[in-house]
């Protein structure tokens, strides 16, 4: 199998995954947002005026995963079999870590999804805080 993003004539093309067998995929991916100890106190505590950042920000990681092919334009729409993101904070480095795993059962993999997920979720954070603080860094984005 001749695995290309580019056809015959030279354009972009999405690859063919259905002579692929279905196995079981996973992808892990993690990012961290550093900020502010004040700012990272607040949403620990509850404290920022827009919400709950944490659960908004897994929300809107969850539905960028599932959405990751109408934005990346070679992925293949998937129907992913489960999405789990965790957050880990660390006052003393003012450093919000967040995983993000992606799984299904299917003819291709889901790393996209992952990192997308991830890296959604850290821009919602830093959506939800910017009117406390934009010295937020969002950074270390890998599988």
């Amino acid at each position: 199998m001749n695995i290309s993003h580019v056809n015959k004539a030279g354009y972009a093309k999405m690859v063919d995954v259905s002579e692929k067998s279905d196995t079981m995929r996973k992808a892990i991916a993690r990012g961290i947002i550093a900020m502010n100890q004040e700012t990272l106190k607040r949403i620990i505590d509850g404290g920022i005026k827009k919400g709950d950042v944490l659960q908004v920000a897994q929300v809107a990681g969850i539905m960028a995963a599932k959405n990751t092919s109408n934005i990346i334009p070679m992925c293949h729409p998937l129907l992913l079999t489960g999405i789990d993101i965790s957050f880990n904070t660390n006052i003393e480095t003012s450093e919000l870590e967040i995983l993000g795993e992606v799984s299904l059962f299917g003819k291709t993999g889901v790393e996209m999804e992952a990192l997308t997920c991830v890296s959604v979720a850290a821009l919602t954070i830093y959506d939800m805080c910017k009117a406390i603080s934009q010295k937020m860094i969002i950074k270390e984005v890998k599988l």
